[in-house]
């Protein structure tokens, strides 16, 4: 049995020493940021990894496991390896956790280990962490306390309190407020105390504080209080919390001072005296007697009595309301009518001691009746007042009124008292009757309300009044009128659409609805402005452009609501006020001039034609060259472009200026436009001869050299362009053993063989070339020496050159050089043979063929001649004189042998 005994008990007790539940309690504060340890599981449980009973290779790891992943997981981080618990991402707001002051729930803080248990008012965040491996194996218990933190103010949960005190309230009087302010920390960090910033010197605050912990403001009446010196008190009542800094919350606290009955009533008078004619009839209003209670409601109402004093007969002539305290004749007075009576009356308020005036009411004895005066009226009368519309005719008739003597004793005649346009007179032919009647139309804007009086009286000055007042009605007989015929407004372009303009105003000086306007836009009216009907404010819906159109004019009405309306028309004249929106705009985005080169300095090249829309500055517009500015200059004003300096084509045949036109707007906007200048040639340039390139130098000709081959050419260039640069060539002068054997052509300036040379041809030949340019009013020209030695070979050059180191004496002869059109010669000299051919053909009608024949030949070679005549193109012009060969070598020319 023993051995059953250990055998049962041995495994109990190893897991009761591996298997103990442990509890760890931490606090932290509430709102700390991730990762604040909250504590060492390990360390704190003193597990032998932790204390370092054993090394970490003879054991297995520790490993630290949340049992659940509930609602307090979320809060925090636990290290499987470490054991550490940290603050997880999620911060915790403990005012949301716990909701209660007491229980355990989720929340947490800096790290602090705590061996005795957490208050009743801690908020707790529970943990199950499971401990492992099984030799190691616990269930550790882990509460965190949430500390609370000052970061919530006071708010109190309404606005604005009200509170009502009694102004009888005594000193030290204590009114709970009843809604106090809340602040979901707890301890020093909720609300501690109460203040009030303005206590009027008669209010303070004291808080009361429960078993709970609640705590709760009293208002206390420091001093006296008067509703009606001062019916209410308005102040700010702040609630402060006991964190640091500490944090408040206000509302507005409205203190109302409630009415009791403090004042009685009292009269202004303490006598009124009433004199009261003996005959008056039963009703008339005697006097009325009035006491005042400055206090409010039931506490203010008063009634009028009689005192006791006041005898039976006097209360019995005179009634008296005891709500209006008016007093009126309440039976007929006759001769035992006392004369005089005292009225003792009493203002009674509740619980009060009445108030006393006293009406002495003194009759006077009437021997006769009064005249009577009855009404009968025409027009329509309702409680005494007669209603006559405006406009009405004259001599409208109001009312008949009956005059008589009640004793038919005395004579009663009347008349009309006041002010007004009507006559009262005799209704022949009956007496006593008078008739009441207007004498010209009533005018209800001139006045609406009249008072008029019937004095009817007898011969013994006894007079009596009867009061009619008369009601014009209003007709719509006024149009409305604007305050201004002409409204002249401006508005500056490229408004925003739905501006506003202006607002219109018209009276009528009818009233009612006949006097209610509305305005209209008459039909001459653009459709995008708008005038609103009742208001009257007038809008332009879109955008206006001065250059499109610059003013508008139209009319307006004003209409009343009157059967049938009636309706005035103003004129509206809008201006449309210029801003700078429109560029400067060249007539043609490219100009181009043409000028003559040479053409002299500040001379006018041509106008730059530039406009703006807009107007005045904004319109003004400013010309400049923008490149170009040292050689042209342009006139502000007129546009003129001008050259500072002669031009020369040769040196640069054309410029691209570029003008920019700038306008006098702010911000300025401006333009630019592209000048073209084309210089035309003029010929100032004669021709250039490039080759030969001097007067010295020769070309060797041989002997054998067949005719018509071409020996050398003459090569030159003009610098002008068109028929200024075109080009002739021609001899002007020769030397030689035949001279005449050799020629030009006038457009290449190829010089060629004319015939076979002869034994007696050799020598040096010498050609004076014209290099001529087909100029305009006047050519130009240039000339050159073309040197030709005919021989087999040069043998002695020493003596060539000392051939061309002497003056040549040629005679020359000026041609004048042209370019032939062979077709036009060709076709000139088949007409000249025509008229042979019929001259033959009509002399020999037989021998037409032979005639024909020889005709045809003849032409043909008249036609050869002329041929070579135009190839020449040379037309003869002698000049005499002798060529300065030594002024033609100055030219700039580079010499090299040929």
């Amino acid at each position: 049995h023993l051995l059953l005994f250990l055998l049962f008990v041995g495994p109990f007790n190893c897991f009761a020493s591996y298997s103990r539940a442990t509890e760890l309690f931490y606090s932290l504060n509430e709102g700390l940021p991730a990762g604040v340890l909250i504590g060492s599981l390990a360390r704190d449980l003193q597990l032998p990894m932790a204390a370092g009973q054993h090394p970490a290779s003879l054991q297995p790891p520790l490993s630290f496991t949340l049992a659940s992943h509930g609602l307090g997981g979320q809060y925090v981080q636990l290290d499987n390896r470490s054991g550490e618990l940290h603050t997880s991402a999620v911060e915790i707001d403990r005012e949301a956790l716990c909701v209660e002051s007491s229980g355990a729930t989720i929340f947490g803080g800096s790290a602090a280990v705590s061996s005795s248990s957490p208050s009743p008012e801690s908020c707790l965040l529970l943990l199950d962490v499971l401990v492992l491996p099984q030799e190691y194996f616990r269930l550790v218990k882990v509460k965190i306390a949430i500390r609370d933190v000052n970061d919530n103010a006071p708010r109190f949960p309404v606005p604005h309190i009200r509170l009502s005190v009694p102004e009888n309230a005594p000193v030290n009087t204590r009114l709970a407020i009843e809604h106090p302010a809340l602040d979901p920390d707890m301890g020093t960090n909720g609300v501690q105390t109460y203040r009030l910033r303005d206590n009027y010197g008669v209010f303070t605050l004291d808080v009361e504080e429960n078993e709970n912990g609640e705590r709760t403001p009293y208002l206390i009446v420091m001093g006296a209080l008067d509703r009606e010196t001062q019916d209410e008190y308005v102040t700010v009542i702040i609630a402060e919390d006991g964190g640091t800094p500490p944090l408040v919350g206000s509302a507005t606290l409205t203190i109302g001072i409630s009415d009791i009955n403090d004042n009685c009533p009292q009269f202004n008078d303490s006598q009124l005296n009433v004199t009261l004619y003996g005959n008056s009839s039963l009703g008339t209003h005697v006097a009325t007697v009035h006491a005042v209670d400055i206090d409010l409601g039931s506490n203010a109402q008063i009634t009028y009595s009689y005192s006791q004093k006041v005898p039976q007969p006097s209360r019995d002539l005179f009634h008296l309301n005891e709500s209006t305290g008016a007093i009126t004749l309440s039976a007929k007075v006759d001769g035992d009518t006392p004369r005089l009576h005292r009225l003792i009356i009493l203002g009674n308020g509740p619980g009060c001691i009445p108030a006393v005036i006293t009406v002495l009411v003194t009759i006077i004895k009437v021997m006769m009746r009064p005249p009577e005066v009855v009404p009968r009226f025409i027009a329509n009368e309702v409680e005494g007042v007669v209603y006559l519309k405006e406009l009405e005719p004259i001599n409208t008739p109001v009312a008949f009124f009956t005059i008589k003597d009640p004793d038919e004793k005395y004579k009663v005649s009347c008349y009309l008292e006041g002010d007004g346009p009507f006559r009262l007179s005799p209704y022949k032919p009956y007496n006593n009757e008078y008739l009441l009647e207007t004498t010209k139309p009533l005018d209800f804007e001139t006045q609406q309300l009249y008072e008029i009086s019937v004095v009817a009286w007898n011969s013994e000055g006894f007079h009596v009044r009867k009061v009619v007042k008369v009601q014009v009605l209003d007709a719509n007989d006024n149009s409305p009128v604007f305050s201004e015929q002409l409204i002249e407004l401006s508005i500056e372009e490229n408004n925003v659409p739905n501006a506003f303009l202006t607002k219109l105003h018209a009276t009528d000086a009818d009233s009612g609805e006949r006097g209610q306007v509305s305005y209209f836009l008459g039909p001459d009216a653009p459709s995008y402005f708008a005038l609103d009907k009742t208001t009257g404010v007038l809008t332009v819906s879109t955008q206006l452009d001065r250059e499109e159109k610059e003013k508008y004019r139209y009319t307006v009405k004003a209409v009343d609501s009157g059967f049938p309306p009636r309706e005035s028309i103003a004129t509206v004249t809008i201006t449309v006020l210029d801003k700078n929106d429109n560029s400067p705009r060249f007539i043609n985005k490219d100009f181009s001039f043409f000028v003559p080169e040479n053409f002299p300095g500040f001379g006018e090249i041509g106008v730059i034609s530039v406009t703006d829309a807009d107007a005045g500055q904004n319109g003004w517009v400013a010309l400049s060259v923008l490149n170009g500015s040292d050689i042209f200059v342009i006139d502000t004003g007129k546009g003129v472009l001008r050259a500072k300096v002669s031009l020369d084509r040769e040196q640069q045949s054309s410029y691209v200026l570029w003008i920019e036109a700038v306008d006098g707007g702010d911000p300025a906007l401006s333009s630019t436009a592209k000048i073209t200048i084309l210089l035309l040639d003029i010929n100032d340039n004669p021709p250039l001869v490039l080759f030969p390139q001097s007067n010295m130098s020769y070309l060797l000709v041989l002997p054998s050299t067949l005719p018509g081959s071409p020996i050398t050419e003459v090569y030159a260039v003009d610098k002008d362009t068109g028929m200024n640069a075109v080009i002739a060539y021609s001899i002007i002068g020769r030397r030689g053993p035949r001279p005449e054997s050799f020629r030009i052509d006038p457009k290449t300036g190829n010089i060629t063989l004319e015939e076979s040379l002869m034994q007696n041809d050799y020598g040096l030949y010498r050609l004076l070339v014209k290099v001529s340019d087909h100029g305009y009013p006047e050519p130009l020209h240039s000339t050159v020496m073309v040197n030709l030695f005919v021989n087999d070979t040069v043998s002695n050059e020493s003596y060539i050159e000392s051939l061309l180191r002497k003056e040549p004496d040629i005679s020359v002869e000026e041609k004048q050089p042209q370019i032939s059109i062979e077709p036009a010669h060709k076709k000139m000299e088949s007409a000249s043979c025509m008229p042979t051919l019929v001259a033959l053909s009509i002399i020999s009608l037989g021998s037409i063929a032979l005639v024909t024949g020889m005709g045809i030949y003849i032409c043909l070679r008249k036609g050869k001649k002329h041929h070579r005549a135009d190839e020449n193109l040379e037309v003869q012009i002698p000049l005499n004189g002798r060529i300065n060969l030594h002024m033609l070598e100055k030219k700039p020319m580079e010499i090299s042998n040929i």
